[in-house]
């Protein structure tokens, strides 16, 4: 695929899982969910090794699969910090906290954690834990290129000062509606974030995700580019 990513690989592996290689050679997993409905085959034990692990909030369809690959590969995991702690029962040692508007250098990378309106909990022990409050991620990288990941979230005002304040070159943001915001809140999304390059993920995964990067294309202008991927497709 045509390398838009300046230097960077986005490798999209089903859901809300990616895998970013970066112009530094770090390995950047978010949101791992190994065994979700859409991974790709051909992705079966080629995701490490892996330097960074992202995580945006603590549903199980997020998180599956952190203490697993945190375990074997020793990453630093990244995430807001009661979620971490709870992590950290389970026996990932490598951590590193933020909070809303909080950024830290990671890797050689510059991470900065967003705001995001969803939940984060998980059931442990056949109780609900509550884990602390979704987020998004704004990640500069080696070459400062920047990517702003939004999570899993509803449409917010502040999207336009975050994008006033970082300038993502490139944008990851859910479009299966349901329990995200659907692409009619997508391109209000773009709209405010003035995007001009952006990478669809959370759709496809179930029946009840029913909004599409196609009806999204509909919604928003020529000057936006909406690149899809296939699940095991890489842009870069």
């Amino acid at each position: 695929m045509k390398a838009y990513s300046n230097g960077l690989q986005f490798t999209w592996l089903g859901h809300a899982t990616w895998l970013i290689k970066t112009p530094g050679g770090k390995r950047v997993l978010i949101d791992p969910w190994l065994g979700n409905p859409r991974f790709p085959d051909a992705w079966r034990g080629r995701v490490e090794p892996v330097d960074v692990i992202l995580i945006t909030h603590g549903h199980d369809h997020h998180i599956a699969d952190v203490v697993a690959v945190a375990k074997r590969t020793g990453a630093v995991v990244v995430g807001i910090h009661d979620l971490l702690a709870w992590l950290q029962t389970k026996g990932v040692e490598n951590v590193a906290s933020l909070n809303m508007g909080g950024s830290r250098e990671v890797a050689g990378l510059t991470i900065t954690m967003t705001n995001a309106v969803h939940s984060s909990s998980t059931v442990d022990g056949g109780r609900s834990v509550a884990l602390g409050e979704p987020c998004g991620f704004v990640v500069t990288f080696e070459n400062g290129y920047t990517l702003y990941n939004t999570g899993d979230t509803a449409v917010f005002g502040d999207m336009a000062l975050i994008a006033e304040l970082y300038h993502p070159d490139i944008v990851i943001l859910p479009v299966g509606d349901n329990s995200t915001m659907g692409p009619r809140e997508a391109a209000k999304a773009i709209e405010l974030m003035r995007a001009r390059r952006v990478l669809p993920n959370h759709f496809g995964t179930s029946a009840e995700l029913t909004g599409t990067p196609e009806e999204l294309r509909t919604l928003v202008d020529d000057q936006v580019e909406i690149i899809v991927l296939e699940p095991g497709d890489t842009l870069g």
